[in-house]
């Protein structure tokens, strides 16, 4: 039985068009393939595209996408290296409250850069149940101005313990339903064990010093939640 494949185009600009000949390329990959693997394909084919690995920018359909994204039938995919007037794509960090859903895949895209090797992810989600009891959902409130302070200071913090790249943290307020996300936190760096311990610490201090409080709803009535008699 073969691999089901799918057929994308490949744009290129600046240097990439010149080493690949053309402006825009067609070919197939297995189902499921990363931009990572088509990347590796054209490496193949265009062994100078080498000399540009490491500053390589992606965007996929006409958003900047890493290289864990997974392409599907008919996409555009731009490969090219960093655009006029700059090394890399200046990104800020990220602190936010909000009453929307929270998206944490879309939250690390806006903070990965091309010279980071690791993005580490953490997503607090709502669960059914606690101590027994069956949760319907859980309401948040947060004393704002004072909680966004907080949140860049801790982030400062983690700056200084760990060689860091950006950090987002967004919290929900208000109602969030079961298995919604609750708080999110993303934290970038050139290796791997900086950006999970850094995203640990901030996810302790988070729920130490930010002055956010949560409410627990189940059939029988509602509670505000106490950390020391959890």
């Amino acid at each position: 039985m073969t691999d089901k494949l799918i057929k994308i185009n490949v744009l290129f600009f600046g240097a990439c068009r010149e080493i690949v000949g053309s402006g825009e390329i067609s070919f197939s990959l297995p189902e499921s393939s990363s931009i990572s693997t088509a990347l590796a394909k054209l490496k193949q084919d265009y062994p100078n595209l080498e000399k540009l690995s490491d500053r390589l920018l992606f965007a996929l359909n006409e958003s900047y996408a890493t290289k864990e994204q997974t392409l599907n039938q008919g996409d555009k995919l731009a490969i090219f290296p960093p655009v006029s007037g700059g090394e890399d794509i200046e990104k800020s960090d990220i602190y936010e409250l909000t009453y929307k859903e929270i998206n944490s895949r879309e939250l690390a895209l806006k903070v990965i850069e091309s010279k980071d090797g690791a993005v580490v992810t953490f997503d607090g989600i709502t669960r059914d149940n606690n101590k027994g009891k069956t949760v319907l959902f859980l309401e948040y409130e947060a004393y704002e101005t004072m909680a966004l302070k907080i949140m860049k200071e801790i982030a400062e913090e983690a700056r200084l313990k760990w060689p860091i790249n950006k950090i987002a943290l967004v919290h929900r307020l208000g109602r969030v339903d079961i298995s919604q996300t609750s708080v999110a936190i993303i934290v970038t760096s050139a290796h791997r064990k900086p950006a999970f311990e850094a995203c640990h610490f901030l996810i302790d201090r988070l729920k130490q010093i930010v002055p956010i409080w949560k409410r627990e709803y189940f059939e029988d009535g509602a509670i505000w939640v106490d950390p020391q008699l959890q």
